[in-house]
Parts: structure tokens; C-alpha cells; sequence
């Protein structure tokens, strides 16, 4: 077992959920990262479990195809050893013997990264498990800025 400190207040887990569109030629599997405060592993565990358990759903997506989405587990959980505040360290991943070329493959360019890709609500997807209502609505507020 891992060191967890006497103080520990958060965890970081890893839930996967599947999303399966009815019709769709594949799966989508998200693997979700979650912030939880607990007094201990087991309670982390408890939390991440029911977060899970509360984010399954049906909908129906703007094909008329049922999705679902549906909590499989839990990847991993660790405790978080720093104080949460600007800069804390939430997890790490240790890798041995990294070559320099797989290094640089790590690191893509700013633009590549998530929080500065920006949305494009018209793309189709494949499979499409966008809530049709959602849709519906988002494109009701667009009309109405308009």
C-alpha cells in the first residue's frame, strides 16, 4: 500500500465510462479524472464509486439514437500529498528509460493542447452521443443572439 499521510483531505481518482450509441459502429470510452475530499482511501473509494453511479444516463442524440452512458470503474485513485492551492501537485505518473524521441512526442505544441481547441458545435460525430435536447437547446440560444 502506498503512503497516505495523516492530514490527507483529497484524492484524485480515474473513473472510465463507457458511452454507447445504439446504431454506432463503436464504443467511446472516457477515462475521467475527479477531485474528492475524504478522511481516508475507503471513503475516496465510496465517493468515486457513487460519482460514478450518479453520472450514468440515457439520452437520445440529434439522430434519434439512444446513448448511454455507463459508469465501468474505477482506473485508479490516489491520494493528492499537496495542499490544493495554485501550482499543488493533484498526481504523477513514474516512467524508466524514456528516450529522448518518445519525450518530445509527449510535449505537443501549445495549440494542440485541450483548453485551447476551440468548440465546434456543428462537427459531426462518429458515434454521436451529443444530447439531441441539448443540441436543441444551444441552438435556440445561438438564434435568439442572433
Amino acid at each position: 500500500m502506498g503512503y497516505i499521510p495523516v492530514d490527507a483531505e483529497w484524492y484524485i481518482a480515474e473513473m472510465v465510462m463507457e458511452i454507447t450509441v445504439h446504431g454506432a459502429r463503436c464504443n467511446v470510452l472516457h477515462r475521467n479524472l475527479i477531485l474528492l475530499k475524504a478522511r481516508s482511501p475507503q471513503e475516496a473509494y465510496d465517493k468515486a464509486i457513487q460519482t460514478g453511479q450518479d453520472g450514468q444516463t440515457t439520452h437520445t442524440n440529434p439522430k434519434n439514437q439512444l446513448v448511454e452512458i455507463r459508469f465501468r470503474g474505477i482506473s485508479k485513485l490516489d491520494v493528492v500529498y499537496d495542499a490544493i492551492e495554485d501550482g499543488a501537485e493533484l498526481a504523477y505518473e513514474e516512467l524508466l528509460g524514456v528516450p529522448e524521441t518518445q519525450i518530445q512526442q509527449m510535449i505537443p505544441p501549445k495549440e494542440k493542447l485541450e483548453a485551447f481547441i476551440p468548440p465546434n458545435p456543428g462537427q459531426e460525430h462518429d458515434p454521436d452521443y451529443r444530447s439531441k435536447e441539448v443540441m436543441e437547446e444551444a441552438v435556440k440560444m445561438l438564434n435568439k443572439d442572433a
